[in-house]
């Protein structure tokens, strides 16, 4: 009984270990030993293996063709078959199943089956894998990280191992082997030549979205709902919440008694700052909430441009708007999903920021550069309005222009006046 001892404990091991059902790893076994069995030319495509579930003993059984003579593989004796037919009599041509000996599969079958079992046993190890977590997409889940290869981190979740890539990562985050990682399924590849693979994500707004599901009892039970998340990963997230629910501030459930919910999100994101907004269905309400904290003049929908708001701010909470390097303009874009584009008023601001807008729009309108463009501010000429009511000749001389780019600026000043009078009038 060694052997049955000896495939027992292997048998427990694969199910242990791997997480491989045990009936998964026996039927594995079988198959291996018959692929690899065939191909010793003594045997006939009839074999078969069966292991006993009980007592896990192995047989082999082949298929034979009773004949007065024996002739070769696939025949046997007449004498010989009807002792394995318990001394019952066959007749020529009469097929009988025999047990045969394991060891007479040769050792190039057994060398062979113990590699088609562990391919087998790798395949039933990644069907598993698959309907283990294919339906668990958008849920977070911890684990370790194992190795570090490159800038993609492979983390052992349970039994399982699964992937962080580079560009899935908090790129302020730095892990070692051995680290603790929480993160969130972001898809299951059924489709690699690996088998499938779990990707996980720490950088998608789905794990915000998670995150606040955990910590925010009032959105697991639906009396909060996450309306849009924006995100620049490791530096600030905006998202929106709403609730049908008068009794009930969504800000303040998502903020927490003294911050206390945010700020446990806050401390797993590695600091990134949030921004917890009020949606709102007026798109400039909602506009005016995702720009905070900073203090707008006013949002008018562009009735042309569709999805479009353009946004006033005054000299003071213009940088504050758009944010640094534009971030705070572009998650507002992100998580309205309307374009926001944001100017400065002039109204209050200074004769220098006047001019310099000016220039701008002008280097811009009459496709020239922005020396030329300073030029004609620095004489006096900031708008459309303000070089047609020269004629060309005192607009040449004033604007020290070369004469033909200051006729071509001229004349397409003349075309823009004319076309906006033109829409005045209808």
């Amino acid at each position: 009984m060694a052997m049955n001892n000896q495939l027992l404990a292997v048998v427990q091991h694969i199910e242990s270990e791997r997480g491989v059902s045990r009936e998964i790893v026996l039927t594995a076994i079988e198959q291996a030993i018959s692929q690899a069995a065939h191909k010793n030319r003594d045997v006939t495509n009839d074999l078969r293996v069966a292991i006993d579930r009980k007592d896990f003993s192995l047989h082999v059984y082949d298929t034979l063709v009773c004949s007065d003579e024996e002739t070769g593989p696939g025949f046997i004796s007449l004498a010989r078959a009807a002792r394995f037919n318990h001394g019952n009599p066959v007749v020529e041509g009469q097929t009988i199943e025999i047990e045969m000996p394991a060891s007479k599969l040769g050792r190039i079958a057994a060398q062979t089956s113990r590699q088609m079992i562990m391919q087998k046993i790798r395949d039933a190890e990644r069907t598993n894998t698959f309907s283990e977590y294919k339906d668990r997409i958008g849920d977070i889940v911890s684990g370790t990280v194992s190795s570090v290869s490159n800038r993609d981190t492979y983390v052992t979740v349970g039994k399982t191992e699964m992937i962080l890539p580079g560009k899935e990562r908090i790129p302020t985050e730095n892990y070692q082997v051995g680290d603790p990682i929480r993160a969130i399924i972001l898809r299951v590849e059924s489709d690699s030549k690996k088998g499938p693979s779990v990707v996980l994500s720490r950088a998608s707004g789905k794990f915000v979205e998670a995150l606040f599901r955990l910590e925010v009892s009032e959105i697991a039970d639906g009396v909060v709902e996450i309306m849009g998340v924006s995100r620049d990963p490791g530096f600030r997230a905006k998202i929106s919440v709403r609730t049908a629910n008068e009794n009930v501030d969504p800000v303040g459930a998502c903020v927490g008694q003294r911050g206390s919910r945010v700020r446990s999100i806050v401390n797993e994101l590695a600091g990134e700052k949030i921004d917890i907004v009020r949606w709102n269905e007026d798109i400039r309400q909602y506009v005016a909430q995702a720009l905070a904290p900073a203090r707008l003049e006013s949002i008018e929908v562009d009735p042309v441009a569709p999805n479009t708001v353009h946004v006033l701010a005054a000299a003071d909470q213009y940088s504050l708007a758009i944010g640094k390097r534009g971030q705070n303009v572009r998650l507002a874009t992100k998580l309205t999903g309307w374009h926001v584009e944001v100017k400065k008023s002039m109204a209050t601001a200074s004769f220098e920021d006047q001019k310099a807008e000016a220039i701008k729009e002008l280097a811009e309108m009459f496709s020239v550069s922005t020396s030329v463009a300073t030029q004609m501010a620095d004489a006096g000429y900031l708008s459309v309005e303000g070089i047609v009511e020269e004629d060309e000749a005192s607009f040449i001389a004033a604007t020290g222009l070369d004469e033909i780019t200051a006729k071509g600026v001229y004349a397409a000043a003349k075309a823009v006046a004319s076309l906006t009078s033109a829409g005045d009038g209808e």
